[in-house]
């Protein structure tokens, strides 16, 4: 736990500036990504119903891009950091292990190579959270 300590205080520091732009960038990626779902839900629709029988697992679709949506702008704005990135985790590991043993996207597509980045970012605010510039921090020093 030595470890997760120090990543945590290192992540703290004033010079850790640039993980907030990362923040930033990985929530406007899940808020543009789920705005494209709900705006074309069927490319979705056919990826979970061709997994999942249609009358037990249709709450996904709507689920999953809504949820990326307000996760994504809790995670901009740095409030809930972590429970927002716990829910977005099983939903971005379930796309990675999708469209790896399903063959729905090329390996390496950049559809892939999004789902992988996006999923070790969440992983990374997982451990560290918001950043020293998030709503998560401001409520802690002003209570």
């Amino acid at each position: 736990m030595q470890w997760l300590d120090q990543i945590r205080s290192r992540s703290a520091a004033e010079d850790a500036r640039w993980l907030i732009i990362l923040r930033i960038g990985l929530g406007v990626a899940l808020c543009l990504k789920g705005i494209s779902f709900v705006r074309d839900s069927s490319v979705l629709e056919k990826i979970v119903f061709s997994y999942f029988p249609e009358k037990y697992f249709a709450w996904l679709v709507p689920f999953i891009s809504w949820s990326h949506m307000f996760c994504g702008f809790m995670i901009v704005i740095g409030l809930l950091t972590r429970w927002a990135v716990l829910i977005q985790i099983p939903i971005l590991l379930g796309a990675v292990i999708i469209v790896t043993m399903g063959r729905q996207v090329p390996m390496g597509s950049s559809e892939f190579i999004l789902s992988f980045i996006i999923l070790i970012l969440l992983i990374v605010f997982e451990i560290i959270g918001g950043g020293p510039l998030s709503l998560d921090e401001y409520w802690k020093r002003n209570p």
